[in-house]
């Protein structure tokens, strides 16, 4: 008899654990949903980086020098005298590309832009040469040359002088216009035109000799008081010499006699 009450029991021992084991299969399930989010992450990846704006900077960077001028670089623009080039820029103009020179002109407050390729054509040039600047001072020293023309021709000359950008042309126009304490009285046209040739002189002058432009008009005033037509004003002026007849023209008053001497020459 106790023999077959112990295998009953040991069944029902057997039965439970079976019954344990199925609740332990169900939490497989989130995990497979927890791994499946990962999964999404690359297809969000797609900021595509589009590097088009580097190869834009590096093309500003580009000139700093063009036909043989280079930026900081002081110039003689004929029509303005000396002024310094800020940059090299390029700008879109009517859809076309132009590359231009961006000069400054302190004195007079000013900016010019002009295009690279037209340098040759408006005559802008480098400073001159030390040897040059000696030149144009060494002219301040001749007699002066005065034609017996109407004031009105000399004047246009004086003039296409003054815009040539010539140093030697400009420093003639100073000496022909310059006029002593014991020379007769300048016109208003005739100072005008002195005044102009004398700034762009001693603008230049300064800037090759590295000083000041009052230094430079002393200079050339030193240089004009050497002229042997300043030593003897006064014997030329009772003589009735060209210094005379450069006042009566210069007055615009005597006409008729300016006219005469014109076609006498």
């Amino acid at each position: 008899m106790p023999n077959k009450t112990a295998k009953p029991a040991a069944k029902a021992t057997v039965s439970k654990p079976a019954v344990a084991k199925a609740p332990a299969a169900k939490p497989a399930a989130p995990k497979a949903s927890v791994a499946a989010a990962p999964a999404k992450a690359p297809v969000a990846a797609k900021p595509v980086v589009k590097p088009a704006a580097p190869p834009k900077v590096e093309e500003k960077k580009v000139v700093t020098q063009r036909q043989g001028f280079k930026a900081n670089e002081f110039v003689v623009y004929p029509a303005h005298g000396v002024g310094q080039i800020l940059a090299i820029e390029e700008q879109e103009i009517a859809g076309a590309k132009l590359e231009l020179f961006v000069i400054n002109f302190i004195k007079d407050k000013m900016t010019l832009r002009v295009p690279t390729a037209k340098v040759a054509n408006v005559g802008m040039r480098k400073l001159s040469e030390p040897a040059l600047v000696k030149k144009a001072l060494e002219t301040l020293k001749g007699r002066a040359r005065v034609k017996r023309t109407m004031w009105s021709r000399r004047a246009q000359e004086y003039e296409a002088k003054i815009n040539s950008g010539d140093i030697v042309a400009i420093a003639e126009v100073v000496r022909d216009l310059y006029r002593s304490e014991s020379q007769p009285e300048q016109s208003y046209s005739e100072r005008q035109l002195y005044e102009a040739a004398l700034d762009r002189l001693s603008r230049e002058i300064a800037v090759v000799q590295h000083s000041t432009e009052t230094e430079a008009i002393k200079e050339i005033e030193a240089q004009l008081a050497k002229s042997p037509r300043r030593a003897n004003a006064k014997a030329e002026a009772a003589e009735g010499d060209a210094d005379a007849d450069t006042e009566g023209d210069a007055d615009d008053t005597d006409g008729d006699d300016t006219t005469v001497a014109d076609e006498a020459a």
